[in-house]
């Protein structure tokens, strides 16, 4: 099977739940299975780092869907070509001719981990909490009239307009709107369980050491051959256990000693190292994401577009890139937003992206008021990228005149620390690759940076509402170009992504978010 990533581009965040409130602690005897003992049953995965939580309806942290997509299941979700395609849902919504209103049916024969069914009203409470908890939730629910179940057998949700990116907000594995048992919500507090309808289920969490997902027996699996995260899903490994490795040398050395069947998010000089090494394989996405550096656009001296736009001149795209990555191989100094062959590929409203100039940038900080105000950046050295990457910005700024703080932090916590609007000037993060514009957290104006301007707002009102594909990548180049005059963002460039795995992987798919269901370990 192709990459997932590789097919879209030839073919075209809410509460943080703390990891500490949702433990193994939570557990209920009668979920504990019974584990498989026969060779090969476990693969641990070395990931980046501890998760902020295990509920993935809160955050938009690519590290909580990678693990949780195992556990708990979205109505809808994208196949190879990054189509949305039935998960939990039997079909596609049924949409009215004036677009505001989708009835959903909903598969039968659906169990939860407890081993109750999954019925209309748990999809209507998980879609209401949905709507309140998820960044990408809140942005669905200025569009929401109500959620109601029909007959039992379906679900109806009816809009006050239409809003093309609703199938796609809903099949998005982050930020996600998952499909859990009423009794287990109680408001915006914490889940009193962590049950899914996932092929795979939580028997233990040790934070900073060990997440243990196991097989559920009694898990229903939607039809159709596998295409991406779509169709049928089995477990043929009987445990997943991911491990925080924060150090990325370690997680490169632990999968080269066997101590790792699979390792993520690796340095892409590491990639000589797995060629002479016969038992271990490199797993490369391409394309995968776009690093970002993300700026403050509600409080404190970044809150300014005009010194946002001086950075923007000041700070040199592919530098940063390169530091990053080191192999020019693995990235592509893009600055729209959708690189060339897809859908929504425009260089004229990105050209700011390359017309860098440090004695201009200090010119435009001193016409926009700067003072010398310290610049405070957040960065982490778990992702190698981007610490490296704000290495360079920090070197580029204080040559143009910026003062900078660069803050060091363990990715928990500036996962934490980015919702404090008085805490921080920028951070460095990345996102993967979605196949709908509005699915870009930047946009979404609950996500840290929270970009909200009037001429953005009505922007992208307009490209949510519009249906016909022409007249929506018009409208996208208007929000393109919005995004490099206000300057909430800078998008450093596109890379790929290098994980390792052992030659015993069988089965396995390369995409963005990892996921180990109908692979196999061979003896």
């Amino acid at each position: 099977m192709k990459p997932i990533a590789r097919s879209l581009f030839t073919a075209t965040f809410g509460a943080a739940l703390t990891a500490g409130m949702l433990t193994a602690g939570m557990l209920t005897a009668s979920s504990t299975p019974v584990l498989a003992q026969q060779p090969g049953s476990v693969i641990t995965v070395a990931t980046i780092g501890e998760p902020p939580t295990l509920d993935p309806v809160g955050v938009t942290a690519d590290l909580v869907s990678i693990i949780t997509q195992h556990v708990f299941e979205t109505l809808f979700t994208f196949d190879a070509e990054w189509k949305p395609v039935p998960l939990l849902a039997s079909a596609l919504p049924q949409v009215s001719a004036d677009g505001k209103s989708y009835t959903i049916p909903l598969r039968s024969g659906v169990t939860f981990h407890d081993g109750s069914a999954m019925t209309a009203d748990d999809v209507v409470a998980s879609l209401e909490r949905w709507t309140k908890l998820s960044p990408r939730g809140k942005s669905a629910a200025a569009m929401i009239e109500g959620i109601a179940a029909k007959d039992g057998t379906s679900v109806v949700i009816t809009l006050k307009e239409p809003y093309a990116p609703l199938i796609a907000l809903l099949a998005m594995n982050n930020g996600a709107a998952v499909v859990v048992p009423k009794a287990v919500i109680d408001g915006a507090n914490p889940l009193k369980a962590l049950t899914g309808t996932g092929p795979y289920k939580l028997l233990e969490h040790k934070p900073d050491q060990y997440i243990r997902l196991v097989r559920h027996d009694g898990y229903a699996s939607p039809p159709g051959a596998a295409s991406g995260y779509g169709g049928k899903r089995e477990a043929k490994i009987g445990e997943v256990r991911f491990v925080p490795v924060p150090n990325a040398a370690t997680r490169v050395s632990g999968v080269l000693a066997g101590q790792y069947q699979f390792a993520d998010s690796l340095p892409a000089e590491m990639q000589s190292r797995f060629k002479t090494t016969p038992n271990v394989k490199p797993v490369i996405v391409k394309p995968f994401g776009f690093p970002l550096m993300i700026m403050n656009t509600k409080t404190g001296v970044l809150a300014n577009p005009k010194l946002r736009a001086a950075i923007l001149q000041a700070v040199t795209p592919g530098d940063m890139m390169l530091a990053g990555f080191g192999d020019p191989a693995f990235i592509a100094n893009e600055g729209s937003i959708y690189g060339p062959g897809t859908v929504y590929y425009d260089a004229a409203s990105a050209k700011a992206y390359t017309q860098q100039d440090p004695k201009k940038a200090a010119d435009a900080a001193k016409a926009a008021g700067y003072k010398g105000e310290p610049i405070r950046i957040m960065t982490s050295t778990q992702y190698d990228f981007l610490y490296k990457m704000s290495l360079v910005a920090q070197a580029q700024l204080q040559a143009a005149g910026f003062t900078v703080d660069l803050q060091v932090l363990d990715w928990a916590t500036l996962l934490q620390r980015r919702g404090d609007e008085k805490a921080w000037d920028s951070f460095f993060t990345y996102h993967t690759f979605v196949p709908e514009p509005s699915l870009i957290t930047v946009l979404n104006p609950s996500y840290p940076g929270w970009w909200d301007s009037p001429a953005k707002r009505e922007a992208l009102a307009a490209f949510n509402r519009e249906q016909d594909p022409a007249a929506r990548k018009q409208k996208w180049v208007t929000l393109q170009s919005l995004f490099y005059s206000e300057v909430p963002t800078i998008k450093v460039g596109d890379f790929y992504n290098l994980a390792a795995a052992t030659d015993k992987l069988k089965g396995y798919t390369p995409t963005p978010w990892p996921f180990f269901w109908n692979a196999e370990l061979a003896n």
